[in-house]
């Protein structure tokens, strides 16, 4: 029988290599750096050359490692491609945050089909074939893993405004969480999902810009910060979470409650 620490808590990630979608800014930005202070190697995925190298410079003064990883999660190569140059840099990839995404910012009946297919593609598809490819790897190396998909409180409640594909692809993210926690639980793939409300990120302050201080009708009447998110998504990849899949964790600030 496994002699458990009092208590069974332990947030060090040294050995572990991350890799992180939508990198660039908002959480993905934020994220990278929490994991790499816990010891993963990380590889930052995203679009923007100069701020993926501006972000590894960031962790790698501070005493950590980061590997650029230019990603376009609507190209099907590119995001296999992603995953080939992670493990060939850093290592196999024991945890990936699916966190890139997209809003809509129209109505449905408003939306050009190029902008249908981009919101799928980034917020959809692609994390689940790079979920796929990463797993893929992780069973022929016998290796267990933590996968964290960035859903959000619109997957549950949709109060108009225009984002309609935006909450039917994050309710998929939640699906996908669900399902594929059991395809994978026998091979030692945890997958969880964080469902966020409104943080201060790029997105958000978009919206703020568009619709005005609408924040002020929930409960808190604020903009929760990025920080805010650490704890649970240090909880989701540690070892300690060992018995947690299959599970989304509502990080909302109490905004969905309204």
């Amino acid at each position: 029988m496994t002699d458990y620490s009092l208590p069974n808590v332990s947030h060090d990630l040294t050995g572990e290599v991350a890799l992180v979608t939508g990198a660039t800014s908002g959480f993905g930005w934020r994220f990278a750096q929490v994991l790499a202070k816990a010891g993963a190697k990380v590889a930052i995925a995203g679009r923007r050359v100069e701020r993926l190298h501006e972000l590894a410079a960031l962790i790698a003064e501070d005493g950590g490692e980061a590997l650029p990883v230019v990603t376009d999660m609507t190209d099907t190569q590119s995001i296999i491609d992603a995953v080939e140059t992670a493990e060939n840099g850093l290592g196999t990839v024991t945890i990936l945050i699916n966190n890139a995404g997209i809003p809509d910012a129209q109505f449905a009946t408003k939306m050009p089909v190029d902008l249908i297919d981009r919101v799928f593609d980034t917020n959809l598809r692609g994390p689940y074939i790079l979920s796929c490819e990463v797993a893929r790897r992780l069973i022929d190396a016998k290796k267990p893993g933590r996968m964290v998909n960035i859903s959000s409180v619109a997957a549950y409640h949709y109060g108009g405004g225009g984002a309609a594909l935006y909450s039917i692809t994050k309710a998929g993210v939640v699906r996908m969480t669900e399902a594929l926690a059991v395809e994978w639980a026998g091979f030692n793939i945890n997958v969880n999902g964080i469902a966020p409300g409104l943080f201060m990120t790029e997105m958000a302050e978009g919206m703020i810009g568009r619709m005005g201080e609408f924040y002020k009708s929930f409960p808190r009447k604020r903009v929760a910060e990025v920080a805010q998110m650490d704890s649970t998504l240090l909880y989701l990849c540690a070892p300690s979470s060992e018995c947690v899949t299959g599970t989304v964790i509502k990080v909302d600030d109490g905004q969905g409650s309204r």
